[in-house]
């Protein structure tokens, strides 16, 4: 999905390597903790350099860290309006705090996890940032129904052989009749949400009041 939207002129992404505004010869970025403790930080001076290398007035720049707010697809859509993402991955035990202080607009952790760096994080937000662009998915209205998009997971999804093993499609989808369908998909959204994650439910009622 991110070669059909760079080729469709839909997205440029390009990295920025924190080594390359080093100034020693091993081109470090990273040192051990002040006070003392297990593993590295990194460094301010090179991360804040790579970032201002990209910055523009209209950048919004956003650290990977587990400790950022919970990625979720309305965060997706915020970020799929922004012009410029400037996304910051750390490494080893995380970044020096003048970095979340100082340089970026937004931390964001896609679980409650913790990886070997946040360019695995990055990732995933791009790749659901992306797909939500104009152009990308194809049809305009491709992402309206999807899981989380309507506070809700998604209903099922069948498609042909109507039989296979003795397991039918149901007859509703088969109807033809689209105020039924589309009735049906409610239900069916509402009652999976509810069976795998009644949260969802109980955040869809408390943003009815």
């Amino acid at each position: 999905m991110l070669k059909i939207a760079q080729e469709k002129a839909a997205v440029d992404i390009g990295f920025v390597n924190p080594r390359d505004f080093t100034t020693d010869k091993h081109r470090t970025t990273d040192s051990p903790p002040y006070g003392g403790g297990p593993g590295m930080v990194m460094q301010p001076g090179p991360i804040f350099e790579a970032v201002e290398s990209v910055r523009e007035p209209a950048s919004y720049v956003v650290l990977m860290s587990p400790q950022g707010r919970r990625f979720e697809q309305a965060i997706a859509r915020d970020l799929s309006v922004k012009t410029h993402l400037v996304m910051v991955c750390g490494h080893y035990e995380g970044v020096d705090e003048r970095i979340r202080t100082g340089l970026v607009d937004d931390e964001i952790s896609i679980g409650d996890y913790v990886l070997t760096n946040g360019a695995l994080a990055a990732g995933v937000v791009v790749d659901a940032v992306v797909r939500l662009l104009p152009g990308v998915l194809g049809a305009a209205d491709a992402t309206e129904e999807e899981s989380f998009t309507n506070g809700l997971l998604e209903y099922p999804q069948y498609t042909r052989p109507a039989t296979y093993r003795d397991m039918e499609v149901p007859e509703v989808l088969r109807s033809g009749n689209h105020g039924a369908i589309k009735k049906w998909r409610i239900e069916q959204a509402r009652r999976r949400s509810a069976l795998r994650r009644p949260d969802l439910l109980q955040e869809d009622s408390g943003s009815a009041h």
